[in-house]
């Protein structure tokens, strides 16, 4: 296994890296800086935009547009210009919307962050998912902080993070219109020390997270165990996917200064690829919105 930090970004919040297969680009967002980056790995060329921010995550949609998940709601991206596609009713101003992942069948699903949560309240987070239209449906609520919303390869089992509860959570996924049901907790961090942060699934249909407080990465089985563990060069990494032409190297962004964290080293905010795993990812899905 080889750590490689790639060129010399220093996010202050790294988010979201997502691999596009038909461009063979990589993309990742500066949540708290606004920027949106792509990057050649091939050649190293590094192109960067600014988009509004907060940006929670992203998703590349079929038609060539974006689609942002940003603090009121939903956005397209197309061209240097962002217009809204649906807005979240009745949002709490502690809320926005934080981290997504695009469905088997297309469709944006992201949850929110409930900022400012004091001790012992109650989380007013939820999980939201854009279909056709720009229908907005709600999937689930007390979350406190979303977070690496992943699909199972055949895209019957969703998984998603609690960061400040230091949970992961499994759910049965309804290809339809239904909600996700039977909620149950598949991984409690907390004996760890540390809290998760983005996640992906790889092609064995395990579990990958960024575990944001210890500086590691962490594989986990469909069942949820830890089955493998190893540390970033970084204290804070936070999200992770997969890509590549053979969808073999695992790309993991990281935090500099984000508003609760701060990292030490000057990598902290990098890019990095992480080569022979010996595992490949799935590609990731077009929204269809």
């Amino acid at each position: 296994m080889d750590i490689t930090r790639i060129g010399s970004t220093r996010d202050l919040l790294g988010e979201s890296p997502v691999w596009s297969a038909r461009e063979a680009r990589l993309y990742w967002v500066d949540s708290l800086a606004g920027l949106l980056h792509r990057l050649d790995p091939a050649t190293g060329v590094h192109e960067t935009v600014p988009v509004p921010a907060p940006v929670g995550s992203f998703a590349l949609c079929e038609d060539g547009s974006m689609l942002l998940a940003l603090a009121d709601g939903f956005h397209r991206y197309t061209g240097g210009t962002v217009t809204p596609v649906a807005a979240l009713d009745a949002i709490h101003h502690d809320l926005r919307l934080n981290d997504g992942k695009v469905d088997r069948q297309g469709r944006f699903v992201a949850g929110t962050m409930h900022m400012n949560l004091a001790a012992g309240a109650r989380p007013l987070g939820g999980l939201y998912r854009l279909g056709a239209g720009g229908r907005v449906t709600k999937l689930a609520e007390d979350i406190a902080t979303a977070n690496g919303p992943c699909f199972s390869p055949d895209g019957r089992r969703f998984y998603l993070a609690d960061s400040p509860r230091q949970v992961i959570w499994a759910f049965d996924y309804d290809a339809g219109d239904g909600p996700p049901t039977n909620r149950r907790v598949l991984v409690d961090l907390a004996p760890f020390g540390t809290a998760p942060d983005g996640g992906t699934v790889d092609a064995e249909g395990h579990l990958w997270f960024a575990l944001v407080r210890s500086g590691e990465i962490g594989r986990f089985d469909p069942a949820g165990r830890l089955v493998r563990r190893f540390r970033m060069p970084v204290s804070h990494p936070t999200s992770l996917n997969f890509g590549g032409p053979a969808l073999d190297v695992l790309y993991v962004t990281s935090i500099s200064r984000s508003h609760r964290l701060t990292a030490p080293e000057p990598e902290g905010g990098g890019l990095f690829a992480i080569t022979g795993l010996g595992v490949t990812g799935i590609a990731e899905p077009l929204a269809r919105v």
